[in-house]
């Protein structure tokens, strides 16, 4: 597969629970123009509480550098997680850009604000409290996830994520992620842009807010998910892991029947998406 772009972001390298495999063999099989790697792409937080870099991590850095060396335009823009890499915006390390955010045209014209997405934590209103319990509570469905799937892998069924399951029909969950993304999108509202893409919260989607398209990557601890752009400008979410399929593509953005939380991995077939365009 050749895409325009292709935007990734937290595959959270150097942390237990990234699915490293599933990544690598997506970067195995898709050429692009631009790649975007849209923050948390190594986990320094994760590895100054404990080091873990298997051979899958490395594998999945030396092809991103590998892609970097060739015809990628290869564009790092760091998130949370590795954020001291912002310390050196505006260098270029390895052929690869380092930006604080970006401003990305489409084929088809559209521009579109490319940033991490940390900055608009501010709109999900959490005490310190509630975050400490969140963050534990969200570790411990992450370990359970790899129970599950070791269980799952047994019996040849393809990975499926507990975690993101579980957050999508937790009330104020999914009103805390609600939040965040009418925050993103008024901030490309006022920057007079069509569109933002980012990633931060793990949370794959595509809808129009108030005339905006938001977009979010997803990531590479839960969903397995990436953003492309085809070659006549058009963007859509794919799933990568034991299943390989689009999830929702811009022109389904307000179809309620594509509407998040996606049943992974039970997705919808190219063939109903396409008949919603």
């Amino acid at each position: 597969m050749h895409y325009n772009t292709i935007w990734l972001s937290d595959i959270h390298l150097g942390f237990r629970d990234c699915k490293a495999e599933y990544l690598l063999d997506l970067l195995s099989n898709t050429r692009c123009d631009t790649l975007y790697l849209v923050g948390d792409i190594i986990d320094i937080w994760a590895m100054n509480r404990s080091f873990h870099w298997p051979q899958s991590h490395q594998d999945v850095l030396r092809k991103l550098i590998e892609i970097a060396g060739g015809e990628t335009r290869v564009v790092y823009i760091p998130g949370n997680h590795d954020h001291q890499l912002r310390d050196v915006i505006g260098s270029i390390l390895l052929n690869v850009e380092i930006q604080s955010r970006q401003v990305h045209t489409t084929a088809s014209g559209k521009q579109f604000l490319v940033t991490h997405g940390d900055e608009f934590d501010h709109a999900v209103m959490c005490s310190n409290l509630l975050k400490t319990i969140g963050d534990a509570s969200y570790y411990q469905l992450l370990r359970l996830n790899r129970a599950i799937n070791r269980i799952r892998k047994c019996f040849r069924l393809p990975y499926w994520s507990l975690a993101y399951y579980v957050k999508n029909r937790v009330g104020n969950a999914r009103k805390a992620i609600e939040h965040y993304e009418e925050a993103a999108a008024k901030e490309a509202a006022k920057l007079g842009l069509d569109g933002i893409i980012c990633g931060h919260l793990h949370q794959p989607e595509l809808r129009t807010i108030n005339g905006v398209l938001y977009c979010n990557d997803g990531d590479w601890v839960e969903s397995c998910t990436a953003l492309v752009e085809y070659p006549q400008g058009r963007l859509e979410l794919v799933h990568w892991a034991d299943l390989k399929q689009p999830i929702k593509c811009d022109q389904a953005a307000n179809d309620k029947e594509f509407c998040a939380p996606y049943a992974l991995p039970g997705l919808h077939s190219r063939q109903s998406l396409l008949s919603s365009e």
